[in-house]
């Protein structure tokens, strides 16, 4: 019994990534959840309470997955230059990764409190990955620098995901060059 409720609420998480990839958060509704897995609607009730659980969920199962692969991306680099490239380069990368467009809806959703703390608290581990770095560079406020950096990301993200004129590379080179001109001081 167990085992079949995992597998249910894995598939629920599944379908909410693809409704939230797809058509952003109007389409993560309840209905449509049922409809992608083949559950009454009454049925997906027995799992999330309302669409924020939803939302709270997947970013607790697929946020430390993305934060991990910007992790391993630093980590392949030597200098703190190299890394603040590969920080910025590998979540730019992570765009087009259904996940990372479920957590992009996410993020722009109507939620409650709770929900809204736990984007918040996953972010600040993100942006917690670079301030050694930026440390070793020499900032005299490595956290400010950090957070004005995801900032650079942040809205490098945004015009990628906008589908910009820019093909997604050229916003990426644009968006390292600018965050490493910027880090250098």
């Amino acid at each position: 019994m167990a085992e079949h409720r995992s597998m249910q609420r894995a598939a629920l998480l599944d379908a909410a990534r693809s409704l939230l990839s797809e058509g952003g958060t109007e389409a993560l509704t309840f209905p449509a959840l049922a409809e992608r897995t083949g559950l009454a609607r009454s049925s997906v009730y027995e799992y999330f309470r309302s669409r924020a659980a939803v939302v709270e969920e997947l970013c607790e199962v697929d946020f430390p997955v993305w934060a991990a692969e910007v992790a391993a991306a630093m980590e392949r680099t030597e200098s703190a230059e190299d890394k603040v490239e590969a920080y910025v380069r590998k979540q730019l990368a992570l765009v087009g990764d259904r996940r990372h467009r479920a957590v992009v809806a996410i993020s722009a959703s109507e939620l409650d409190t709770g929900a809204r703390e736990k984007i918040r608290a996953a972010h600040g581990g993100l942006v917690a990955m670079i301030v050694e770095a930026l440390g070793e560079m020499g900032h005299a406020q490595p956290r400010l620098a950090a957070m004005l950096l995801q900032g650079v990301v942040d809205a490098a993200v945004r015009r990628i995901e906008l589908g910009a004129a820019e093909d997604p590379a050229d916003i990426t080179d644009a968006a390292v060059a600018m965050a490493l001109r910027g880090v250098r001081g």
